[in-house]
């Protein structure tokens, strides 16, 4: 086989479903044909799926002990590791959505991974809402905080159970709702282009630049979101940080400072992390765009990115670690434990 037939278009010419649709109709494809890395050699795609694998084992075992930790440790029933623990969640179920198609990718013959429009919309639509819900879960965390070391005597009147479930039910309504509208309005254009999604799954740029007509409102559209999840959250998560950290600086205690900065330093970190990736990854004009370059990226914000989530909070934590211990570590009968608010 010659070089040129490795290639993933080429071989998708080989898959039967492709006649189903002619690429100059406006319709919505009967099907969306997933490129992942079917054009790369077997050998090193049997090599990342088990380099990808542990990792995303890691990840699950990682979150889903700090869920678990949250919900039966009554030391830590407070704000912040409901917020945590909720964040967690979402990362379980983000990954969900992506990672086990990718993997599944990795060892599936050359062409592709066909799904249907339904298929295909569905994941583009959780991945937008679990997504946007983390960014606006994040934005509550650092009110938080914010309540928490700058307004320590009012704190526990203010960020209540109620107040708690609530902005965590509008953080998911949140992105639920943008989720709905941005999927809805890129499945309703006509798709001149053919079905082959440059990507490991279906990201709206790589949606996007199948669909023909407007293109600058297509942009402005995919923009808007990006302005809604990312920006907007994003400064009111350094606005808050920023207050917080001259309190700190503010405080006479070293242990308390120690502790407080400790805390917001692990926040901070997460919150860097995954508005970086999102920035980088959706606030780009679709023209700028390589889509080889965004699987590769996304191969960091799948599998690495939420790997490091859990690492900063265990290690970083010494109310989680204790935690920890007290599940898999001797009981010492009548020692009670308390979490610290900040």
């Amino acid at each position: 086989m010659s070089q040129g037939e490795e290639k993933a278009p080429l071989l998708l010419a080989q898959v039967p479903t492709m006649s189903h649709w002619p690429e100059s109709n406006g319709s919505v494809p009967w099907e969306f044909v997933i490129l992942g890395f079917s054009g790369w050699p077997p050998e090193l795609r049997v090599l990342l799926f088990a380099l990808l694998l542990p990792l995303y084992l890691a990840m699950l075992t990682g979150n889903l002990l700090i869920v678990g930790l949250a919900v039966v440790d009554t030391a830590l029933h407070t704000p912040m590791y409901f917020f945590l623990g909720a964040l967690s969640a979402v990362e379980v179920a983000y990954t969900l959505v992506l990672t086990p198609p990718m993997l599944a990718g990795f060892l599936l013959p050359p062409g592709g991974q066909a799904v249907g429009p339904s298929t295909c919309a569905a994941q583009m639509g959780l991945f937008v809402a679990l997504g946007g819900s983390e960014c606006l879960l994040l934005a509550a965390m650092a009110l938080d905080r914010y309540l928490a070391i700058c307004h320590p005597l009012y704190y526990p009147q203010l960020m209540t159970t109620g107040l708690c479930w609530c902005l965590l039910t509008c953080c998911g309504l949140g992105g639920s709702l943008l989720a709905l509208g941005l999927t809805t309005a890129i499945f309703q254009l006509p798709f001149c282009h053919g079905g082959l999604v440059n990507h490991v799954f279906c990201d709206l740029p790589a949606v996007l630049v199948l669909a023909c007509g407007d293109r600058d409102l297509q942009e402005r559209v995919l923009l808007a979101a990006c302005l809604l999840l990312l920006v907007l959250p994003l400064a009111l998560i350094l606005l808050s940080y920023t207050r917080v950290l001259a309190v700190i600086l503010g405080m006479s205690g070293a242990a308390g400072r120690r502790k407080a900065f400790s805390t917001v330093a692990s926040h901070l970190t997460v919150a860097v992390l995954h508005y970086g990736c999102a920035t980088a990854m959706y606030a780009r004009p679709l023209c700028s765009r390589s889509l080889e370059e965004d699987k590769l990226v996304s191969l960091i914000y799948i599998n690495l990115t939420p790997l490091l989530y859990p690492a900063i909070y265990t290690l970083r934590n010494r109310d989680v670690q204790g935690a920890l211990w007290r599940a898999v570590g001797p009981r010492t009968p009548g020692a009670t434990h308390q979490a610290d608010v900040t």
